[in-house]
């Protein structure tokens, strides 16, 4: 009987995403991403590294992760709620043209902005006004994945890497850990806040069943 993975189990995931009309738009394989005109320059595709449970890929996908086979391919389809989340009208926003012009920005209908840390896009340009919408482009729709789980990460580093990888949108590669003494120490590309650092060593600590973990920001390389 094939192995099974369980809730907080590390585990490399390969998945595909795609509208009930059969457009995909998000894939970790390349085969697939190349098929439907998906690949990214710069973009590597490869399996996504998740702590189940935790909620680092869409809840509703997440959620169906835990009790399932490795290698086997499974596909669920998910409710607007646990997917991109429902339209929300509260989101669409009326913004003067002028706020746009004072940073020598030309709004466009289709354009990606992004206003006070949160992103959207322009639907319309019209008397002074710009209409953002900072709705998920995919929200308010059922969506299908089909997913894989290819193996179990039991290696801590690989546990630490993961987790962080997934948390900040960083490259696993960019993330110095040394394992010593069932602790971990752990070099960031930047800085991170003490309570903030505090939080993700407890938070990893439970996780993982390490001791310790220490955050240390990358030193400039000297000229």
């Amino acid at each position: 009987m094939a192995e099974k993975v369980q809730l907080h189990d590390f585990v490399e995931v390969d998945y595909t995403g795609k509208l009930t009309d059969g457009l995909v738009f998000d894939t970790t394989i390349e085969k697939v991403a190349k098929e439907h005109n998906l690949r990214a320059s710069k973009h590597k595709y490869s399996p996504a590294a998740v702590c189940i449970g935790e909620r680092q890929v869409l809840p509703g996908l997440d959620a169906q992760l835990a009790d399932k086979e490795i290698g086997k391919e499974y596909m669920v389809t998910l409710s607007p709620e646990i997917a991109f989340g429902k339209r929300d009208i509260k989101k669409i926003k009326i913004i003067p043209l002028n706020n746009f012009q004072k940073n020598n920005l030309n709004p466009q209908p289709g354009l990606q902005v992004d206003i006070d840390g949160e992103m959207g896009f322009i639907t319309s340009v019209s008397g002074g006004r710009v209409v953002v919408n900072f709705n998920h482009p995919l929200a308010g729709k059922e969506v299908i994945y089909t997913f894989t789980v290819r193996r179990k990460v039991t290696d801590q580093k690989e546990k630490v890497q993961a987790f962080l990888s997934a948390m900040f949108r960083i490259p696993a590669e960019h993330l110095k850990v040394e394992i010593k003494e069932n602790a971990a120490t752990v070099v960031m590309p930047g800085d991170l806040p003490a309570q903030i650092s505090t939080i993700l060593a407890k938070k990893l600590i439970e996780l993982t069943g390490l001791k310790d973990i220490l955050f240390k920001k990358k030193e400039p390389v000297k000229k």
